[in-house]
């Protein structure tokens, strides 16, 4: 009896061990290199992640938390569905202007304790994963507020990690944190603690084995932003929700959705090398447009004052200035920046835009975007934050002529701001105006949800060149890092490539430049945004060489295609984007000696191109160079130098 017991006993467990195994749901991509698995494992949902057979992500939480029912503990596996994804998709504003997007679905559903369910979709492309929740109605309850969440990355041992810290709120400049422009540390041990997290996106090097770069899209009104946290597990980083002090201590730091509803979109991009994470389009790939434009808008390159010859600028005559350097470049705006409203006036500004007009230059003007948020002095203010006043103003700018907006100091990634930033961009699109958000978040799929968005800050951007002496110093390491990091994942509006030595009005004395004029070019391939305000000053015209003029003439700021050709975050890049038929391959050096680099070319196999470069005392020049039949060329980069190769 006792054996028969025993067997009886095993025979439950292997039964019992069968059927945990069977309710591992499992989804790979279309080239069967990435797959993922979800399971339920003591009442918590987990998943993990192989690539080319190698655990990326080990056994990682999912979940959430809501007032109306708890979804991260007692969850037990109920169901999962396969399906597929294809379409192919075009967009100007982005990093490749046509997509095919590929991908194989797995969507997973739980109950919890209550007996209400969760489901977990998941969409795996070829190197990326996108997923989110989806929330059914709890008994009577149509609504709820998501509190937190517990979806986290459990990383191998070996990994080091590419990571910005979210600044404190209420703090900075009139108290004005978080804005995303924090510097990075470079190959970091997993778990360094940041006080209020880290913001996305966050790239992370697993040894020798690949990198993972983990951001969000699809934010919108309807949810609020989220970031990086660490845990007590230094191996494991979770999602998290935006702190109370942000925007001044108002509103929710949860996310009040309807029921049914959906989370914003979670993504993981994975490579053997950096080329995926480069070359990714998976923020874009599963969010659709929120609205349809009202006109065709118009992108392209600005001049602005502000950033070299600041406050003081904000002056009619100065502007006429930079309006006639705008002409002069065949640039398609001008930004005017903060203050125009008092120093110039509404009634001048008029005359302003006609001029402008005559000029066939488009104006941009700058706003603040609230008054309430934070103690920003600068006017406009109270002018986006009201409806009523919002509305009325953009009806005056869309009479004048007025082209866009560059709305600044915004308060942090609750989901009372993010309907702030949704409100102005669909109020803007009513009156034909496009949209650029200085002192903000990370754009989160923007450039495809709204028409009229033409990009964002969220970087440490060229004003802290202005301002920073140790800025100016690290210039070059940040630079090497965004093409892999910050402008991966979204339009990156930095405003920069002086052409200025020491970057001041005069052009001399002070805030020496530590960069090369070839590396200045550079950045104009490397950082990417449909609207770029480049730093080109009036001297400039004078003073540059005709060669680097003719460059800033003829750089586009949209690309139909970006290929990554090689790089190590922090210390060089080199990329390449093509507009049309025109190819531009630029790279930086951030390291202290020469580097030597063969890099491949095929584009330009065979052919003579232009190469804009510098010499071993920083002197930059401009001469045509062969590319071998087989596309192979060496090339060298000057410590804080760059080149530029184009045909």
């Amino acid at each position: 009896m006792t054996k028969i017991v025993s067997y009886l006993s095993l025979l439950l467990c292997l039964l019992s061990g069968i059927s945990v195994f069977a309710q591992v749901a499992e989804v790979i991509s279309p080239d069967g290199k990435l797959k993922l698995n979800v399971f339920s494992e003591n009442g918590k949902a987990l998943y993990n992640v192989t690539y080319q057979g190698k655990e990326m992500l080990e056994k990682s939480p999912l979940g959430l938390i809501t007032n109306e029912s708890d979804f991260s503990q007692n969850l037990k596996f109920t169901d999962s569905k396969k399906d597929q994804v294809s379409k192919t998709y075009t967009n100007e504003k982005i990093k490749k202007s046509q997509v095919d997007y590929k991908a194989n679905i797995i969507t997973v559903s739980f109950t919890n304790a209550n007996q209400f369910s969760i489901s977990m979709e998941f969409q795996v492309s070829n190197e990326n994963i996108a997923f989110r929740y989806h929330l059914l109605p709890m008994k009577d309850r149509m609504s709820a507020v998501v509190q937190s969440e517990i979806t986290g990355y459990r990383f191998p041992a070996q990994t080091t990690t590419f990571l910005s810290p979210m600044m404190k709120p209420m703090t900075g400049f009139a108290r004005t944190a978080p804005s995303y422009e924090s510097g990075y540390k470079a190959d970091a041990e997993l778990g360094v603690k940041a006080d209020y997290g880290y913001v996305f996106p966050g790239l992370f090097r697993l040894g020798n084995d690949g990198w993972i770069l983990l951001s969000e899209t699809g934010v919108n009104s309807l949810y609020c932003a989220s970031h990086l946290e660490n845990t007590s597990e230094k191996s494991l980083y979770k999602v998290a929700y935006p702190d109370m002090a942000e925007n001044n201590g108002f509103g929710s730091t949860g996310a009040a959705i309807s029921l049914p509803g959906s989370t914003p979109w979670r993504t993981i991009t994975i490579g053997e090398s950096l080329k995926p994470i480069v070359e990714t389009t998976v923020p874009f790939d599963v969010v659709e447009p929120m609205y349809e434009p009202s006109q065709k808008y118009q992108f392209g390159k600005s001049t602005w004052s502000w950033i070299l010859w600041q406050d003081n600028s904000m002056n009619y005559d100065d502007q006429v200035k930079f309006i006639d350097l705008a002409s002069a470049l065949n640039y398609q705006f001008i930004l005017m920046d903060a203050l125009w409203d008092k120093n110039i006036g509404k009634e001048r500004m008029k005359e302003l835009v006609q001029y402008a007009k005559s000029k066939n230059v488009g104006l941009m003007l700058w706003y603040n975007s609230n008054g309430a948020a934070n103690d920003a002095p600068m006017g406009p203010r109270n002018k986006m934050s009201s409806s009523v006043e919002r509305k009325k103003e953009m009806k005056w700018l869309k009479e004048i002529g007025v082209k866009g907006l560059k709305v600044d100091f915004f308060g942090g990634d609750k989901q009372e701001t993010m309907r702030l930033y949704e409100d102005i961009l669909s109020d803007a699109n009513d009156f034909g105006l496009t949209i650029v958000f200085h002192g903000t978040t990370l754009p989160r799929g923007w450039e495809i949800m709204y028409p009229n968005y033409a990009g964002s800050e969220a970087v440490l951007a060229s004003e802290m060149l202005y301002f920073s002496e140790d800025v100016r110093k690290q210039e070059a390491f940040f630079a090497s890092l965004h093409p892999f990091i910050r402008n991966t994942v979204g339009s990156m509006e930095f405003g920069g490539t002086f052409l200025n030595k020491f970057l001041t009005k005069s052009n001399k004395d002070k805030n020496k430049r530590y960069t090369t004029d070839s590396f200045q070019l550079a950045t104009a391939v490397l950082f990417q945004n449909p609207v770029q305000m480049f730093a080109v000053m009036p001297n400039n015209l004078t003073d540059a060489p005709k060669f680097q003029l003719d460059f800033m003439k003829e750089i586009p700021t949209l690309w139909d295609e970006t290929v990554f050709i090689d790089g190590d975050p922090g210390k060089y890049s080199v990329i390449a984007r093509r507009h049309q038929d025109h190819w531009y391959i630029a790279g930086i050096n951030a390291e202290k000696t020469v580097k030597k680099l063969k890099i491949s070319l095929p584009m330009f196999a065979g052919k003579s191109v232009k190469l804009i470069i510098d010499d071993a005392k920083g002197n930059s020049s401009e001469k045509e160079v062969k590319i071998s039949k087989n596309g192979d060329f060496t090339v060298e980069i000057q410590p804080n130098g760059g080149f530029v190769l184009r045909n």
